[in-house]
This record gives C-alpha cells, structure tokens and sequence, in this order.
C-alpha cells in the first residue's frame, strides 16, 4: 500500500509532506520524494490529509456494553473492535480495585486473548492495573471492600508468570508497604501514582524510589495548594514522569487541561479515556466494578451522584484538546507517542517511522479534525 500527498506527524512532533509506504503489515518507507507506485499495489491520494500515528489509550475500562473486568475473549474482542474503529489501535484494558484472584484472572485472559486477535481490532500490548493498592480515602468510583495493602510478591509472580503483560499499575504512595512496593517492583512495570491522599513530600520519595506516572491526575487526589503542592508539583519536578489526563470535557474544565500541559509539558502529557460500559452506548444504567452507574450528559455516575469513569474514546478527547486550545502537535503526542513510550511499547507502536507497525490514522483537519480511515 502506498499513501501518497500525506501531511505526516512525523517523529520531530510536527507535520511535513510525505508519502509512506507499507509492506507485509510495517511502515517500509517515509519519503519525502514522491514514490512511485509498485505494479498492483493499492495507492492512496491523501490529498493534503493529516497521517497521525494509531492512538494508544493506555488506561480504559470498556466500552460498548462490555469491561474489562469481565474477563472474557467476548468483552476484549467487542471492546478491541470498536476501538479501531474510532482510530486507537493500540489498547490497555484496565482493571480495577478487585481481589487479587480476579485481577490475576483478567490479566491472564488479557494476556492469551493478545496472540489470537484480528486486524480489525486494536491491538492489546498489555493490562493496566488501577489497584487494588489504593487509598481507602480515595477510591473515587471503585469499590472499598477490596482495597489491599501493597503486595510485591503477588505482582511479581504474575508478571513472571504472564511475560510481564501488566505495564502499569496504580499504588497510593502513603499506605503501609508502598515504598517498599516501589523499591523492589519499579524495574518490573510502571508504577504511577493516584487515588491517593499523599503529600508532596511522599509523592516526591516514591518518584526518587522509581514511581514513573500519575494516575489521572486532579482526579482522586489532593489538588494543587500553595502551601501544601501535592502529588501533582511532584510530577512536574520529577524526570521522565508521565502524566495522564482525562479530556472528555466532563472530568477537567478546559481551563485546567491547558494549565496542565503548560505546567507538565507536552512530552509529559498523555490523554484518556478513562471509560466505562457506557462509552459508545445511549444514556441509561450500566455496571463499574460491581457498582451501579448511569450515563447522561456525556458521563456516568454512581448513583449518589458521584463521577465516575468517562464514556468517551481518546480519539474525541485528542479533538477535545485542540478544541480547548491546545496545540494539535501536542495533543496528538499526548494520545499516541507518549502513551506508547509509557506503556513500554514505542520500538513497535507510536510514531510513524520506518520498520514500525502500520498503525496510522487519515484525518480531515478542515472538517472538524474527522476520522477518514484507520490503516
């Protein structure tokens, strides 16, 4: 396949003229020369189109009826399948706060489904693990009764014993026996930071003890305060930290998605989706970790009121961003070199460069930044 005329984000963050062209399923050629087509081959005029990497969300539930809690090749082919369609092609389901045995389980199934997906589906590179080593005061929309002291031993058998498929995972650093979390796993998949009641001083000690994310940051956790600066001021000062962000339009006022990437940086940012069964479904009552939640106004709450995950996909957050005042350039690295480099999985994913995985976007940016085709 041969794209050609493409205005391509390229590795340098910015857009230039490019033709690409793919070979058994990988990215053969970036030219800036025009390139001929081969005899038989499939040409696409990209007509002045932008050619954006394949979107990574690094961090949702589920969507379109299904979650990632269930566990199942259904759930993970569904959730996998709509995703590609709206331009993510590569994918973390992410657990919640549950028993050890059922987090095992989901990552086990996670894992197995990965060697036997489609190329219509996104691909899944991993699991993330949002708990069950959290804050009690702070479990926002996750279930209490299964919050757990940190326990190394358990995630690393399960990482020896699944070839490390869990890339991140979420710990409070004040509760007992994170630090010592941090120490001894901080080489065996990226710890971040959330749901979380800790000060800037501790934040700080498990980013130095080698914690390397935040949890959707301003969201279930201590916000910024000019005496007392929390986990966020943390992030900022801390080296190769990344910060996600949920950009639905619901969870984070447009003001502060702009503070945000002006106090982090764009090469610290990531967006997602953070979402739930309601992503990509009509108003009504769903599920989230054993809890009822109930869609409208673009977002789902606990039936006390209480926010819960999105219902949204990364592909309307990166619009979003733009929309908010965010530069595209940054927004687009937020939704697919950044969450790629964080998720482990960059040589393969993430950019549009020679000998990478042909997982590219067609987007129309003089209509509304439209999805024209997903490669």
């Amino acid at each position: 396949m041969l794209i050609q005329n493409a205005c391509v984000y390229t590795e340098e963050f910015r857009f230039a003229k490019r033709d690409v062209r793919v070979i058994n399923d990988r990215i053969d050629t970036v030219s800036a020369a025009p390139l001929r087509p081969y005899p038989v081959e499939e040409v696409i005029d990209a007509a002045g189109k932008w050619l954006i990497p394949g979107l990574t969300d690094i961090h949702f539930h589920g969507c379109v009826s299904h979650d990632t809690n269930d566990a199942t090749e259904e759930a993970l082919r569904a959730m996998a399948k709509y995703l590609r369609s709206c331009g993510v092609t590569t994918i973390l389901p992410t657990t919640m706060t549950l028993p050890k045995e059922e987090v095992e389980r989901i990552v086990r199934t996670a894992e197995a489904y990965s060697h036997t997906q489609k190329r219509d589906e996104a691909v899944i590179v991993g699991v993330n693990l949002e708990g069950p080593f959290i804050s009690k005061d702070r479990v926002g929309a996750q279930n209490p009764l299964y919050v757990q002291e940190p326990d190394a031993d358990f995630v690393k058998k399960l990482q020896e014993e699944t070839g490390h498929f869990a890339k991140i995972i979420t710990v409070a650093p004040e509760v007992d026996k994170a630090m010592d979390f941090i120490e001894k796993l901080h080489d065996e998949i990226r710890i971040s930071i959330g749901h979380t009641m800790t000060d800037y001083e501790t934040a700080k000690e498990a980013y130095k003890k080698g914690a390397k994310h935040l949890t959707h940051m301003f969201n279930a956790m201590p916000g910024l305060h000019h005496r007392n600066p929390g986990p966020m001021a943390a992030a900022q000062e801390a080296e190769d930290v990344t910060c996600e962000i949920i950009c639905d339009g619901v969870h984070i006022h447009p003001a502060m998605i702009r503070a945000a990437f002006s106090l982090m940086g764009p090469e610290k940012m990531i967006l997602i989706s953070d979402s739930c069964r309601a992503a990509g479904m009509p108003d009504g009552e769903y599920e989230l970790g054993g809890q009822k939640i109930f869609k409208h106004d673009h977002a789902a709450f606990l039936e006390d009121g209480t926010l819960a995950a999105s219902a949204t996909n990364v592909y309307d957050c990166m619009v979003n961003a733009i929309d908010f005042g965010i530069p595209a350039e940054d927004a687009i690295r937020a939704a697919t070199y950044n969450p790629a480099r964080a998720a482990g999985i960059l040589e393969r994913y993430g950019s549009i460069e020679e000998g990478k995985k042909a997982r590219m976007v067609l987007i129309d940016p003089k209509n509304h930044y439209r999805l024209v085709r997903v490669f």
